[in-house]
């Protein structure tokens, strides 16, 4: 029995009351905090009527896929990776606003179909309520597809997810904020294999140096590196520095500037430079 106050434990009963309803459900599975507590919650309720869905895509970090495999285990849910690749649509790669509607739009269409060839209910996903105040136009490609987000259903926030997330046990109840590699190309630039690639090394080396929260923002030939503000000592004293600057140029960036602002959700919608 989990030691919650009154308003968190009455969310919890029903969240648990929604997914018991649902009968049997597929979840859209990222290896985030928010997916991994709708996994857990669904398969303590349902057992083996719950399916650990990831879509595996150039936009998806190798080191989040063995992530997902690690949790799913460790749960218990045998996990399904299916794969996919946004590079192939047009509306996608051309990243305007609404890239993530077709992302989202991508992925929910092949789990529907999933969903109807194993014979489950529903299809449920990790938004939660602090999400709604968000531009997330993958939220409005799943309203359409039929995607339900319990966490929402349930009025649950971050904080009381991360708070059930460590009650029960979940190992990455304070996993930093994640978002796909497409998130680092600033809007306006086409997105290219190459583009997420240099993205995704530049990130792995930045995470090897000890920082919890990375963003590398590509704005063609310049990387803005958003990091927690409280850790921005870690890049500038040297020999790090030159060490930073030095990896990132040999993936292609030319220019390598820390942004000082930290960072924050939502960073990379921003208009590409115009030199």
């Amino acid at each position: 029995m989990l030691n919650l106050e009154p308003t968190l434990q009455g969310k919890y009963v029903a969240l648990q009351e929604l997914i018991h309803h649902m009968g049997s459900v597929v979840v859209a599975f990222s290896g985030g905090v928010d997916s991994t507590l709708v996994l857990k919650v669904g398969f303590d309720i349902l057992g083996a009527q719950v399916k650990a869905v990831t879509a595996v895509s150039p936009t998806f970090p190798a080191l989040e896929v063995e992530e997902v495999k690690q949790l799913s285990a460790a749960i218990g849910v045998p996990l399904q990776l299916i794969e996919t690749d946004q590079l192939q649509i047009e509306a996608f790669v051309k990243n305007d606003a609404t890239r993530c509607f077709h992302c989202k739009t991508d992925l929910y269409r092949l789990l529907s179909r999933l969903r109807e060839a194993v014979g489950f209910h529903t299809i449920v996903d990790g938004t939660n309520v602090d999400d709604l105040g968000e531009d997330r136009p993958g939220i409005n490609a799943a309203r359409q597809l039929g995607i339900r987000s319990p966490l929402v259903e349930a009025g649950l926030g971050k904080e009381d997810i991360r708070k059930l997330a460590k009650g029960l046990g979940l190992v990455n109840w304070n996993k930093p904020a994640a978002a796909c590699l497409s998130s680092r190309i600033t809007r306006g630039l086409r997105i290219t294999k190459a583009f997420l690639s240099r993205v995704e090394q530049a990130e792995a080396f930045l995470v090897a140096q000890g920082l919890r929260q990375v963003r590398v923002r590509l704005h063609g030939d310049l990387a803005r590196i958003e990091i927690e503000p409280a850790q921005m000592s870690i890049l500038t004293e040297e020999p790090r520095r030159s060490r930073l600057v030095e990896e990132l140029k040999k993936l292609g960036f030319q220019t390598v500037t820390l942004d000082l602002e930290g960072y924050r959700a939502g960073g990379g919608n921003l208009p590409s430079r115009k030199d």
